[in-house]
């Protein structure tokens, strides 16, 4: 399996787990007071956590389809490959663990940093000409 068509699958395999987290969160959003009501944060990072599986998912996506029409060096495939592999399960989880537990919102800078890692080497080998 190639790089892009792994990130194709993980791209798919993200979307398949944010339809099943907003299947299972669905079925308490019809009580106002769930999770602390609409507009409480623990509320906020349970939606949060299934809307990015999608969000990092269609990263995932987009890194597929971006190495199949760009060359990029292969170093900067794997750094961003690893990046967007970490940041499709580590957003996801941090959201939901905050929601949890509202200190776990330090382990927040991992997701972040991983979507960076997947993002920044994709640019900076980008070719200009």
């Amino acid at each position: 399996m190639t790089t892009a068509s792994f990130h194709l699958f993980v791209g798919w395999v993200a979307m398949l787990f944010g339809a099943a987290s907003g299947a299972v969160l669905g079925l308490f959003f019809h009580r106002d007071g769930w999770a602390g009501g609409y507009g409480a944060f623990r509320r906020r990072m349970l939606r949060l956590g299934h809307i990015s599986f999608f969000g990092i998912g269609f990263l995932n996506f987009l890194f597929g389809l971006t190495l199949t029409v760009v060359t990029l060096p292969p170093l900067h495939i794997r750094i961003a490959s690893f990046g967007f592999l970490i940041a499709v399960f580590a957003m996801p989880l941090c959201c939901f663990l905050t929601a949890w537990k509202r200190p776990l919102r330090h382990l927040f800078p991992i997701a972040v940093l991983a979507v960076l890692a997947g993002i920044l080497p994709v640019l900076l080998g980008w070719p200009l000409i």
